[in-house]
């Protein structure tokens, strides 16, 4: 199973495919991961890009969380058995990432780059509530959708995103 989760920030995207690695049993690739050094430095494209290569080659199942379309995202969308888009209410997404921002406070989460603290700024803010939701950002999404309508399914709902993971771990119909 090869599982690609793209969505908005806050949607719960990391969370969501780090339940989906345990629950089947394969290796989960975290893109912020890949794209972060240090200190909220980006990693050089072609490196991070090299990087997501050989975990593709490397694996016959996975999860990889995260849009970043330099990264192989063609490939990845185009060997994935399921894509799946969190589309979350943009002030539940915010409610999250709030949460979130305390919870890890002055510290990395377990699916960001070391030396990476969680921060939640007026740039971070900004991204959440508009430049992430852009009309050109949800085209892309509904694009995808359009490309490989019998693997995409959109989640707009906590309970919805739980469901399919139940569903992929041969709990019930993926619907």
């Amino acid at each position: 199973m090869k599982i690609a989760v793209l969505g908005y920030s806050g949607a719960g995207k990391s969370t969501l495919a780090r339940q989906m690695s345990r629950r089947l049993a394969i290796p989960c690739l975290h893109l912020d991961q890949v794209h972060w050094l240090p200190g909220w430095v980006e990693r050089n494209r072609e490196e991070s890009r090299q990087m997501v290569q050989d975990f593709l080659d490397r694996n016959s199942s996975w999860v990889i969380d995260g849009s970043y379309p330099a990264l192989c995202c063609e490939q990845r969308l185009e060997q994935a058995d399921r894509i799946v888009i969190l589309a979350l209410p943009r002030l539940q997404c915010l409610w999250r990432a709030w949460r979130r921002s305390v919870q890890y406070r002055g510290r990395a989460r377990a699916d960001m780059t070391e030396g990476c603290p969680e921060k939640f700024d007026r740039e971070f803010l900004r991204w959440l509530l508009w430049e992430g939701r852009s009309k050109a950002r949800r085209e892309v999404f509904r694009d995808i959708s359009r490309r490989w309508p019998e693997k995409t399914v959109f989640c707009r709902s906590s309970r919805q995103a739980a469901a399919l993971t139940e569903q992929l771990a041969g709990n019930g119909p993926i619907e």
